[in-house]
């Protein structure tokens, strides 16, 4: 009998099968559909020797020290600024917009952020009440960059036009009227050393905690005896799509090795305007290693497939509700995830509700089972 089954060997399901086996003492079955752990996030060395990400590019930020300060008890860091550029117009700008952008594309020669400000107040467009992700992008920067740099770019990845989507997915990426190419301002910006997966291998390595790889829930959510359960994929799938499916978009990738050093100058590349792809990511630039080759992942999305991203839109955040509703009203389950609350969340925000789920399991359930000894805390390697 396992006092935990977990579904997900992501973050949310690592982080909590980690406290709750070191903190608890509980025994934690982790069990994932697919052949490997650390979800969206793992990363591999592949046929060349590159370590590269399965899933696209990850790249850790946080402003929570509180979450820093969890996973690096688990990984050493390598500092990481990440920087974007767009191929706009046959220039390759910076994203989000700044002064740089500005100046490129404009002709201009601002050197202050008061004049870069002005002129980003001729071309914004008033919008009386800030709904979709278009009104975002035009009442700050006018309609000429909104198309230049985000419709063409949300299209092909959401599969809808901003003015479709909730507000908060361009909301996400600022305009800055001075010379900050970083793609994040956030307080800590690094990737794990060691990579991904090496990290989740130190999360789930404790003797309370067993994972079963390829494995469904389906197939072994009545056999396997266990007294509650964290589930981390899609909330509708969980109830049999009882409502109807809720939307996701899915992403296909395609992995090339090339043999040059470097192809682009940045670890990722945006296209806007031109190609059936939104972006190339080239991981040498991410994790620093050193390599007479270069691998890169070419990055399309889809509306079918593997769900990765929850669609923000008002008629799916109703369906949700419905969805939430059922899950509010379940005894000794769980819901913890982007997949599980339907909600477009970043990895730092991922650990950061896991560890709140935690402590709402402590105040909930404050004595472990009896004939259970409390485990050791994990040790940072």
């Amino acid at each position: 009998m396992f006092d935990w089954l977990i579904v997900g060997a992501g973050f949310a399901g690592s982080v909590l099968a980690e406290r709750l086996a070191s903190q608890r003492g509980d025994k934690v079955l982790v069990i994932d559909k697919r052949s490997h752990i650390a979800g969206n996030a793992y990363d591999r060395h592949d046929a060349a020797g590159i370590l590269m990400h399965q899933y696209g590019p990850h790249i850790f930020h946080t402003n929570s020290q509180a979450v820093f300060d969890h996973l690096s008890a688990f990984t050493e860091w390598r500092p990481y600024e990440h920087r974007v550029l767009a191929h706009v117009d046959g220039q390759l700008l910076p994203i989000p917009i700044n002064r740089t952008t500005i100046n490129s594309l404009y002709g201009k020669s601002f050197t202050t952020e008061a004049e870069t400000e002005a002129f980003l107040q001729t071309l914004a467009e008033p919008v009386d009440e800030i709904r979709t992700s278009e009104d975002v992008v035009v009442s700050r920067v006018g309609r000429e960059l909104y198309e230049k740099f985000f419709r063409g770019y949300t299209r092909k990845q959401w599969g809808v036009d901003p003015s479709e989507l909730d507000k908060s997915v361009t909301a996400r990426v600022p305009t800055r009227v001075n010379d900050d190419d970083r793609y994040f301002g956030d307080r800590y910006q690094f990737m794990p050393a060691a990579g991904y997966t090496r990290m989740f291998e130190r999360m789930l390595d404790h003797p309370r905690i067993t994972v079963m790889l390829s494995t469904n829930f389906a197939d072994v959510r009545k056999h396997i005896p266990h007294r509650r359960l964290i589930f981390t994929g899609p909330v509708d799938e969980y109830y049999d799509f009882r409502y109807g499916r809720l939307p996701y978009r899915s992403l296909r990738f395609e992995h090339v090795t090339l043999d040059k050093p470097w192809h682009q100058p940045v670890g990722v590349v945006n296209y806007p305007q031109t190609e059936d792809y939104t972006r190339v990511t080239e991981y040498k630039h991410l994790t620093g290693q050193e390599h007479p080759k270069t691998s890169l992942t070419y990055e399309r999305s889809a509306a079918e497939g593997e769900p990765y991203y929850p669609v923000p839109r008002p008629e799916n955040t109703l369906l949700y509700k419905r969805y939430e509703a059922l899950a509010d009203a379940e005894r000794d389950v769980w819901f913890v995830g982007r997949l599980a609350t339907y909600r477009y969340y970043n990895m730092d925000q991922v650990v950061g509700q896991a560890l709140s789920t935690f402590r709402r399991i402590e105040e909930a359930l404050p004595v472990p089972p009896a004939g259970h000894q409390v485990g050791m805390a994990a040790a940072a390697p």
